[in-house]
């Protein structure tokens, strides 16, 4: 079982990085970073088991918060 969710796990960061990356020539708004980071957090959350509408809203915020700390520009 643990080897699923690691695998799991990767796929969801690959799926993460290329639609990171599809991002950089659009000046996307927060609300566009909002529900890449929902759909991403929902996935993770899924793929490992936890709550899809918490990693949801967990990936929405921090979708939407990244540009204001700096992380994502």
């Amino acid at each position: 079982m643990n080897r699923t969710i690691s695998t799991a796990t990767a796929i969801a960061i690959a799926l993460t990085a290329a639609l990171s990356g599809c991002t950089q020539n659009i000046q996307p708004t927060e609300l566009d970073r909002a529900i890449i980071g929902a759909g991403t957090g929902a996935l993770i959350a899924d793929l490992s088991g936890k709550s899809v509408l918490g990693g949801a809203a967990l990936g929405a915020t921090a979708g939407a918060l990244c540009n204001d700390v700096k992380l994502c520009q």
